[in-house]
């Protein structure tokens, strides 16, 4: 089955657009693991904009309560990243190729020509007993590079999937994701996905196979607004364990 991870930082923001601890992401992170979610992803930028260092230490503290819970961080692997990840000891990193001012992620890694930043920092969350994946692109030809560096999986970038849903692009588009994901699995590769992925759109992606992990942030926290956080998250998690519906839910 599929884990749905959910993303923190669209919460920060809200948060730090006020200047007080409201609302507080331990009580949300809490509010998501009561409703059966068992994992938590952020992102922590160097200009903390939302997620903030302080953010990650309180969360790791919090989450090493509920040993069922992994903890993902993302973020480029700069030294400050490195250091910060080492210290709280997610059960996962996963880096991606922003800038120190990029919006959102927007885009995965080439590989080639990225060893010596990669190599090294995957080493060290090797020692660190992290594991590890790279933010890809849907391109096949890619996998080779992100093994041969030692990843141990790689997270499709979601965005052209979920502009293409519903269109008559979507088909050639999903076959791509299809093709990378398969190429991850040959190569001994987990594979996760996260970016742009909602309701309406997941349940099609996850025809792809060994799906292991969605990280969500956006979407979700728009469509709690929408309709609730106990609806949504009920909707998520009946998606990810693969039960049928043919509801559309906005």
């Amino acid at each position: 089955m599929t884990m749905l991870s959910v993303n923190l930082n669209k919460i920060a923001l809200i948060r730090n657009s006020r200047g007080r601890d409201f609302p507080n992401l331990e009580n949300f992170a809490q509010r998501f693991i009561n409703l059966g979610v068992k994992g938590i992803t952020v992102h922590p930028r160097p200009d903390e904009r939302h997620v903030t260092r302080k953010d990650v230490l309180g969360l790791a503290e919090f989450l090493a309560l509920y040993p069922d819970v992994e903890f993902n961080i993302e973020g480029y692997p700069s030294v400050e990243f490195l250091d910060l990840v080492c210290e709280v000891k997610p059960a996962q990193c996963t880096l991606v190729p922003d800038q120190p001012g990029q919006l959102t992620s927007d885009h995965g890694w080439v590989v080639a020509g990225s060893e010596a930043l990669l190599e090294p920092a995957l080493k060290r969350l090797r020692a660190a007993d992290i594991r590890s994946s790279l933010f890809l692109d849907p391109d096949p030809q890619l996998v080779a590079g992100v093994k041969a560096v030692g990843a141990d999986r790689i997270e499709l970038y979601t965005e052209s999937y979920a502009r293409s849903f519903g269109l008559e692009s979507e088909h050639p588009v999903f076959e791509k994701y299809a093709a990378t994901a398969q190429a991850a699995n040959e190569a001994g590769l987990g594979v996760n996905a996260g970016h742009d992925l909602d309701l309406n759109n997941l349940r099609r992606f996850l025809q792809i196979p060994n799906i292991l992990e969605v990280s969500i942030g956006h979407a979700l926290v728009v469509e709690c607004m929408l309709q609730g956080m106990e609806a949504v998250i009920a909707q998520y998690l009946a998606i990810v364990a693969g039960e049928d519906s043919d509801t559309h839910y906005y």
